[in-house]
């Protein structure tokens, strides 16, 4: 055998083992790599961690590691981890599998209604990776509260009910300085110019807002509820809003997951900064989050002479208002006589 057919030959040889090795490769590279039933699953990788703890994590999902691994060694992701939330959907391959591992995914956190910090940070907490203590320790970091004038009172008046996109990974000072862009950006100088018309500060509005917002599920109502407490505040009338009461029976019970749907005479006199029936003006902070709606109703009130209201027995969810007690204790009869006919008893 001549020196030329040796040369081809081991060319042949060597060709076909490159064909081979090179539909294996692709094979591996290539080929479906997933072992969940689900469409589509997030996996979030904690700040922090290395490539040992990434396969840890993404075990359960795929079928064959060794692939994952080969191909994530030839992408050079072992050097390259990031935190985060990551997508993998059903029938991915290696390759798609290690460049969803590069994609960080926001999370849509939403949030509203939250009656304290402490159930705020616990909402928060459950969507991002900082746990609600570490969430509770910035918001109320006293360099933080005192560079932009809140109180642990009344910090909770800085969170803007809505939307908002976060990575998973975001940390609890960088989530509450979001937030703190957020509340500037919604107090502009036309919002502030309109809160001093009403004599109030931003905290002051959103404050009274929260009482606003507890009063009425009735969004098309709400100005003309923060027209009456804004008359009760000018003349130097005791707010009387029972959802400050409320409030405050919660806070001694120290209990907010309970339900209170009457509130009672001896309510009205317990001591509490909050009880607004005992206390003239505003209480020291925020009785829940109130949602934008509530907010612009009270700088944007209805301008009445009204001083008074109680729920309606016509039409649920409004409320019967007046301008004299004469007339108020009219409603209010009314409104006792059908709460007692129904039973409610707390």
């Amino acid at each position: 055998m001549n020196i030329k057919k040796i040369i081809s030959i081991v060319s042949i040889v060597v060709i076909t083992g490159l064909i081979i090795y090179g539909f294996i490769l692709i094979r591996q590279i290539f080929s479906e790599n997933t072992k969940f039933t689900e469409k589509e699953m997030f996996v979030h990788i904690p700040t922090d961690s290395n490539y040992e703890d990434v396969k840890k994590i993404i075990a359960p999902f795929v079928s064959n590691l060794d692939r994952f691994e080969m191909v994530a060694n030839k992408m050079s992701y072992p050097e390259n981890v990031k935190a985060g939330r990551f997508l993998l959907t059903k029938g991915m391959n290696s390759y798609e599998l290690v460049k969803a591992m590069r994609s960080n995914v926001p999370v849509k956190l939403a949030f509203n209604n939250q009656e304290r910090l402490e159930n705020f940070a616990g909402r928060v907490g459950s969507q991002i990776e900082a746990d609600s203590l570490s969430l509770l320790t910035s918001f109320k970091d006293s360099i933080f509260m005192k560079e932009n004038g809140f109180t642990e009172e009344n910090v909770l008046v800085m969170f803007i009910p809505n939307t908002y996109e976060f990575y998973w990974n975001t940390s609890a000072d960088k989530f509450r300085d979001k937030m703190m862009k957020e509340y500037r950006n919604f107090w502009n100088k036309e919002r502030v110019a309109k809160a001093e018309q009403q004599g109030l500060t931003p905290v002051e509005a959103t404050i009274l807002a929260s009482i606003v917002h507890k009063e009425s599920v009735k969004k098309d109502e709400r100005p003309r509820i923060a027209g009456v407490y804004l008359n009760r505040l000018k003349v130097g009338m005791p707010l009387q809003a029972d959802p400050t009461v409320i409030f405050a029976l919660k806070l001694k019970a120290n209990d907010f997951d309970q339900v209170i749907k009457r509130v009672f005479y001896n309510d009205l006199t317990m001591a509490s900064p909050y009880n607004t029936y005992m206390n003239i003006g505003l209480p020291p902070g925020p009785i829940a989050m109130p949602d934008i709606t509530a907010l612009e109703a009270v700088i944007n009130p209805e301008k009445n002479d009204f001083i008074y209201f109680c729920a309606s027995v016509d039409r649920f969810g409004y409320h019967e208002f007046a301008a004299t007690l004469k007339e108020h204790n009219v409603n209010a009869k009314k409104y006792s006589d059908w709460i007692n006919a129904q039973g409610v008893k707390r």
